[in-house]
């Protein structure tokens, strides 16, 4: 063995070891695995930046700029609480998100299904007092296992009928159709979705996300929400209609008409019309403004209807005339153009209604304001702008056509191989920035730089398991040991080994390497060759164990505040039953056994 496959070897080691211990942060140790590479001349510095070139790198930052973009629009929401709307139930969100995840995923790219859906299910664990790590995995994994039953349906399939059709590397072999890969691919669905299922809550851990920390420090506000007519909820108890336990609130007093109930009980049934009072941060009263949880802010009004507003906490000057009056005598919404949502007075408990409340020097304003709110505003001695919470966007129907028809358009037209993905998403955020629907100043702010970081670093590592043969090494090793147990052991194995190595130096490095050592493998032995290509796809795919495999696992990784031992821990499960499933179903539709 050269000094260079030890040294690689060694630095796999530390990598692995540091990901699973929490040693260090990862994108710390990917650093200190690459710089090592470098020492010892193995990565020159252009490889080690390479990534930073790549155009998947590029996809995947553009793909979670959009997913924040569409997240600032109401539709996307709007059209998914159609889907949950009466879901109040971890588990029931679970089975709705899994299986119309992956069956979406079977005919849209999984990667910007993952980006456009991660905004809400993490706002509506929020809305649920529900941790988003117990969610965020399983719409990955879902997405992985639907995209896997399709040749649409990832980009590893489309680059494995790239591989199939260039004659180059392996000459005669006939292009893979749409449906090819559903032999395992949609057993897998039914077996992998009842899994997550079923395991989900038990297998994943309760953490917050820096979102979530963020939140829980923030200033606590009193609120007023209404019962609205028609509402879910009207006639059922407080506790039937999970107003309890919401993520961020709670729950004070109710006004009933002239009636005023402090001690609340949870068997109170709620009325059409009831007022509502919570204590709660900034960030879930602004989540409230576009909920589904049957409540409307009373103070909110016309404001729901505007195109564009914003959640903004402010602090009243000491000079301000406002300083003595009443909410409803300062004529607030007239003379700024927004509204007072809540009121925090340096932890002092505020009785009554907001309306009633008089305002004094220092007290802090939730508002909710409209596009005049900073014109209005500029002039005025009567309070400064402390931060903007939350953002609001209503767009033109021209415009949302562009921005989801785009969106589909995007994808389509990457997955007929008329436009690469790359291409397709850079044109049509220059559509974006040219239309305003949003600002070359918001986009940078989206961006998950330590994300990028451990992707180009990743990609580094697997740059120098390829340079040095050691990838290639390790597949030919394990395939002629395994020749030998015959046409389901070598299926078997081709699947274990592409598996692991799609682990730590990407899904379509691995499919690269181990394609023609796979059908190669099954000519010289006179066996069909398709069934050795289908378990290439499905191996590399079937990525559940690590975080840095596939582009979704690392999308949700540091939202959900994961470790590596959380992929290991519910990934390796479903990973054996994929391989069960996958090397079964190929061997007997093509009769191996």
């Amino acid at each position: 063995m050269t000094l260079e496959l030890v040294v690689v070897t060694l630095v796999l080691v530390f990598i692995i070891i540091s990901l699973y211990t929490e040693l260090i942060g990862p994108a710390f140790t990917f650093l200190i695995g690459i710089i090592v590479l470098g020492l010892f001349k193995i990565l020159t510095p252009k490889e080690i930046m390479n990534g930073l070139g790549n155009d998947q790198v590029a996809v995947l930052i553009m793909l979670l700029l959009l997913g924040d973009i569409i997240r600032k629009t109401d539709l996307i929401d709007n059209l998914l609480d159609r889907v949950f709307r009466r879901t109040l139930t971890y588990q029931g969100f679970l089975v709705r998100m899994t299986f119309l995840v992956s069956g979406l995923s079977a005919f849209m790219n999984d990667t910007p299904l993952v980006a456009i859906m991660m905004p809400y299910v993490r706002n509506w664990s929020k809305r649920n007092n529900i941790k988003p790590s117990k969610l965020l995995i399983p719409l990955s994994f879902a997405a992985i296992l639907g995209g896997s039953a399709t040749l649409i349906g990832t980009s590893t399939n489309l680059i494995m009928n790239g591989m199939v059709k260039d004659p180059t590397i392996i000459p005669g072999l006939a292009p893979l159709g749409l449906f090819d890969f559903s032999v395992a691919g949609l057993p897998m669905i039914l077996i992998g979705s009842l899994y997550l299922i079923l395991f989900s809550n038990r297998l994943l851990p309760e953490r917050k996300d820096a979102m979530s920390d963020f939140s829980s420090e923030s200033r606590q506000y009193l609120v007023e929400a209404e019962v609205r007519p028609g509402s879910a909820i009207n006639g059922k108890t407080i506790e039937q209609a999970n107003l309890r336990n919401l993520s961020g609130l709670f729950l004070v007093e109710i006004y009933r008409g002239e009636e005023h109930y402090t001690a609340v009980s949870p068997n109170m049934i709620l009325q059409e019309g009831d007022v509502l009072v919570f204590a709660g941060d900034t960030a879930t009263i602004a989540e409230m403004i576009n909920s589904n949880s049957g409540l409307t802010l009373k103070q909110v009004g016309m404001y729901k209807r505007k195109r564009h507003t914003q959640v903004m906490e402010l602090v009243i000057s000491q000079n301000a005339t406002l300083v003595s009056k009443t909410v409803r005598e300062s004529n607030f919404r007239s003379l700024f153009d927004a509204a007072i949502l809540a009121i925090h007075r340096n932890g002092e408990r505020i009785p009554g209604k907001i309306g009633n409340v008089r305002l004094k020097a220092g007290d802090v304003l939730l508002v909710l304001a409209g596009d005049d709110f900073m014109e209005r505003s500029r002039v005025s001695n009567e309070f400064y702008l402390l931060s903007r919470v939350a953002e609001f966007r209503k767009l033109k129907w021209y415009k949302n056509l562009i921005l989801f028809g785009g969106a589909a358009t995007a994808i389509i037209t990457s997955a007929l191989g008329l436009i690469s993905l790359f291409m397709a998403l850079l044109i049509l955020m220059i559509l974006i920035l040219a239309l305003k629907i949003t600002t070359p100043k918001e986009l940078p702010k989206s961006i998950d730089y330590n994300l990028a970081i451990i992707i180009v670093l990743a990609m580094a590592l697997g740059t120098a398991m390829i340079k040095t043969g050691f990838a290639d090494l390790i597949a030919t090793g394990i395939i002629e040991v395994i020749k030998p147990l015959g046409a389901v052991g070598l299926l078997a194995g081709i699947f274990i080994i592409t598996n692991l190595l799609a682990s730590y130096i990407t899904v379509k490095a691995a499919a690269a390497i181990i394609f023609p050592i796979s059908v190669t493998a099954a000519i010289q032995m006179g066996l069909p060759a398709m069934p050795f290509v289908l378990i290439v796809a499905h191996g590399a795919a079937a990525n559940f164990i690590t975080p840095m495999g596939f582009q979704t696992n690392l999308m949700v990784y540091g939202p959900g505040g994961y470790n590596f031992k959380d992929y290991i821990k519910i990934g390796w499960p479903l990973t054996l039953m994929y391989f069960i499933v996958s090397v079964l179903t190929l061997s007997w539709w093509y009769d191996l056994f």
